[in-house]
């Protein structure tokens, strides 16, 4: 399928077409019909399968028939509201390369920086606004921002949204806008919280999931090695050297872990750098921007800070610590062999972390290849892997109660 097959306005095609945008990817095929009828969606699907423009691309075509001539005054029709900067940024790129030939009009508010700009962008009119929940709050409480006239609201990476204690804040947004809007939620993951807000804010919605195994990339590598936690810097040092090459993303649980690892790889001659939640905007946009122009080879990040991040030929990720979500994995190693390149994700496993992989095989349904050839080798666990979907059968035939069992689903 083509994107042509999708969307009819022949100057976003000419644009998407300019993005080297031509096979939709399938949470975009799935989703745009439905967003372009005006229905309420909800989606669950990973990171870095597409979603922005999943969204982003049927809303502008069906805000591009009422646009505005450039002289009138513009009132914000859509509403887009995201829990980071760096996924606000990332989202408002992508909404300007869409909209290059329309007159529509997109902007992006965040905290971090001076309020004074942004409403600067307001007071001239926007149709399109992709916000941080607390940087719309304070600017609507100061009356730069009236949503009175939404016609669409998107909720974006809606359990990222959970994790960092905005869903007040989303309620409070949704109710500042007309009862009668088009409403569209997106989420890696369906979180009960989640769900019980999906419930509560879209009326008969349409529900696309895209499973984890449908968007594991076949062409990336998964490598695991099984070592106590002590040796994990050493076994990050031994493979930098030896084995993995250009450009890289580290994952570790938390900040001060961020920052030990940046500093000994710093100490050792590498060129890494670093994002957190703790470190400014301005320190965050220069660390992303060295690393996609090569300034610095190693990128270390924290899962938030990293999420939603759209950063093109990575070669190769490492999950210094095993994420305690399964599907945090699935975003993680997502990161690399994007648009049909190869790429590969090494995993260090310390002990306490062994559960988190018997979830993560679950999850992907199939067990990640065992490196044992390495000088801090330690026995894998012995665990029986999950077998998902499985059917067995007493000696009379008839399904075992365990079988009968069917997988939680949100929808």
């Amino acid at each position: 399928m083509q994107f042509s097959e999708l969307l009819t306005n022949k100057s976003i095609l000419k644009a998407v077409a300019e993005q080297r945008f031509h096979k939709p990817t399938l949470v975009q095929e799935k989703a745009i019909p439905a967003i372009l009828k005006k229905k309420n969606v909800i989606v669950a699907a990973n990171t870095g399968t597409g979603k922005t423009a999943a969204f982003a691309l049927p809303i502008l075509e069906n805000l591009f028939e009422k646009q505005d001539v450039e002289k009138v005054e513009k009132q914000i029709k859509a509403v887009i509201v995201t829990p980071t900067r760096e996924l606000a940024i990332q989202i408002l790129e992508n909404c300007k390369d869409f909209s290059k030939y329309t007159n529509l009009r997109a902007t992006a508010v965040f905290g971090g920086v001076s309020l004074e700009p942004q409403k600067e962008v307001l007071a001239k009119g926007v149709d399109i606004l992709i916000a941080t929940p607390g940087r719309l709050i304070d600017l609507q409480k100061q009356g730069n921002i009236a949503l009175d006239t939404v016609e669409v609201f998107v909720l974006d990476e809606a359990d990222l949204m959970l994790d960092m204690g905005f869903i007040k804040d989303v309620k409070l947004i949704e109710s500042l806008c007309p009862k009668k809007k088009q409403t569209l939620l997106f989420s890696a993951t369906m979180p009960d919280k989640i769900v019980a807000l999906a419930k509560t804010t879209l009326k008969n919605p349409v529900s696309i999931v895209i499973e984890p195994e449908e968007t594991t990339a076949k062409n990336i590598g998964q490598l695991l090695y099984y070592l106590p936690k002590k040796n994990k810097t050493d076994l990050c040092l031994r493979l930098l050297r030896n084995t993995i090459n250009g450009k890289i993303i580290i994952f570790r649980r938390t900040k001060f872990g961020v920052d030990k690892l940046e500093q000994t790889l710093l100490k050792n001659g590498y060129l890494a750098t670093s994002i957190h939640g703790d470190k400014t905007q301005i320190i965050r946009n220069k660390a992303i921007e060295d690393f996609k122009n090569k300034k610095a080879t190693i990128l270390i990040a924290t899962d938030v800070a990293a999420r939603g991040i759209d950063i093109t030929n990575v070669d190769a990720i490492i999950n210094f610590d095993i994420p305690n979500v399964a599907e945090t994995y699935v975003h993680r190693i997502g990161r690399t062999g994007r648009a049909g390149k190869s790429g590969i994700s090494f995993s260090f496993c310390s002990p306490d972390e062994n559960n988190y992989i018997k979830d993560i095989e679950a999850l992907i349904e199939k067990p990640i290849k065992v490196i044992v050839e390495h000088p801090y080798v330690i026995n894998k666990p012995k665990h029986t892997k999950k077998q998902p979907n499985t059917i067995s059968k007493n000696k009379k035939g008839r399904k075992s109660e365990a079988s009968k069992k069917k997988k939680k689903r949100w929808y």
